[in-house]
């Protein structure tokens, strides 16, 4: 099976149920992000007051960030698992994903469980390296799409100062970037956490001080992530 598999162009390992299913995902999670920058109904005093181009912007936004990070996440998991002679596809969760959005409308918090890249050995017994170097690659993709990201929110200070209006090219820039670097850290963190089948406790079996040292980053990125509006004193009152 494994030399069948190489000799697939990249798009033909991903399955038509494959691309059907992270479509859906993408776009629940996008909808869900949107509805939760609202604050949540039981938040919300004023409707009056959302903003429906706040809103469509904020979706093309999400497309962008959460839909992006979260696809390639599944991705790096996926051609990780390929690697190593297996067969891997990404798994809705429907129910998840319904509950991401409500909760996202009700709360504005937005949590989800879009679903999983499962992974079938075949037979074969996965040793605990390659579960870990599998279950890296998701974490390992998102705190590299935070640099560009975060490289994207400099740029939008730079161009635009303190002109941070969504509205304009720059600050377009600024919060694309923002989000986006926030959203990359934040999936890095959570899915490095070593409890339940998070890719954390896989990578903690095989190896503690990649465990660590990934974990740490992540942390510290997170924390930088939230941190925006320092960046933009540092390079504009300073």
């Amino acid at each position: 099976m494994s030399g069948a598999v190489s000799n697939l162009s990249l798009l033909e390992k991903i399955s038509p149920f494959e691309k059907r299913d992270l479509l859906i995902a993408w776009f629940c999670l996008a909808v869900a992000f949107t509805l939760g920058i609202s604050g949540g109904i039981a938040f919300v005093t004023d409707f009056t007051k959302i903003s429906i181009d706040t809103l469509a912007l904020t979706f093309v936004v999400a497309i962008i960030t959460v839909g992006l990070s979260f696809v390639l996440h599944e991705m790096a998991h996926k051609f990780a698992a390929i690697r190593y002679g297996y067969w891997a596809e990404f798994r809705k969760n429907t129910q998840m994903l319904l509950l991401a959005v409500v909760i996202a409308v009700v709360t504005g918090i937005v949590f989800a469980a879009p679903g999983a890249t499962l992974i079938n050995t075949a037979g074969r017994e996965m040793t605990k390296k390659e579960n870990g170097i599998i279950s890296l690659a998701g974490p390992a993709i998102n705190l590299i799409l935070a640099v560009p990201f975060f490289i994207c929110m400099i740029a939008g200070i730079l161009i635009g100062g303190a002109e941070v209006s969504q509205f304009t090219l720059p600050g377009f820039l600024f919060y694309l970037g923002m989000i986006g670097f926030q959203v990359n850290a934040m999936l890095a963190f959570f899915n490095m956490l070593p409890v339940g089948p998070l890719d954390g406790r896989k990578i903690l079996r095989w190896n503690v001080v990649v465990f660590v040292v990934t974990i740490v980053v992540s942390l510290l990125l997170l924390y930088v992530s939230l941190q925006p509006w320092m960046f933009v004193k540092m390079l504009v009152y300073s």
